[in-house]
């Protein structure tokens, strides 16, 4: 059997689980790449957690992640992905909110969203009310701004270095020190043009011996 014939296979087997919760939960789903996909209002994700978990099975959070869309008026989706070792099937919940609004934690009901949440909270700047510990977790102290946001420089606003003088670490605002270069991406050989020689033994091209 294809891995096609395969997903379409687990992919039906999955659409009744979807009906399902969609009756019992009030919620939108759709079964795409073998994965089923339920969006939940954001002012009921601890409810719709709590039905996963005692009603349907759902007894592992697996992880919690962030998504920015910022032509949405409500550019940020969290993400979470939840297991059910009896049901052999996996299942993922996604709500909406925007800079502002806070998403209710859900450490109460899986008690690993706690780093999760935290992750989230860095690297996009999404607020989960009632987190017991709502602190960056891989950004450095002192840090400003979200780097997995659409509107975050890949270089950043500063950079880190040891200070001999001060003897400790300092930021500084980002230098891009290296110059202009025009580089030839079709022949590594042919095309870039060096002083001659380069390399010892360039002299001798061309003479014939």
């Amino acid at each position: 059997m294809s891995s096609l014939a395969v997903q379409a296979q687990y992919e039906a087997a999955l659409t009744p689980l979807g009906t399902e919760m969609v009756a019992a939960l009030g919620v939108e789903a759709q079964v795409a790449y073998g994965e089923l996909t339920l969006v939940a209002p954001r002012e009921r994700i601890v409810e719709v957690m709590n039905a996963l978990r005692d009603q349907f099975g759902f007894q592992q959070l697996l992880d919690v992640c962030g998504a920015d869309y910022p032509d949405r008026v409500e550019r940020f989706e969290v993400v979470y992905h939840l297991l059910s070792l009896t049901r052999n099937a996996r299942v993922r919940v996604k709500v909406s909110t925007d800079e502002v609004k806070p998403v209710d934690t859900v450490t109460g009901v899986y008690p690993s969203a706690g780093w999760f949440e935290r992750e989230a909270y860095d690297m996009y700047g999404v607020v989960f009310a009632g987190h017991p510990d709502m602190r960056r977790l891989l950004t450095d102290y002192g840090f400003e701004g979200h780097p997995l946001r659409k509107d975050f420089p890949m270089t950043g606003y500063v950079e880190v270095r040891y200070d001999e003088e001060q003897k400790r670490v300092v930021y500084e605002p980002v230098k891009l020190t290296q110059e202009f270069r025009t580089f030839d991406f079709l022949s590594p050989w042919e095309g870039a043009e060096y002083p001659a020689p380069v390399l010892p033994g360039d002299e001798k091209a061309g003479v014939k011996g």
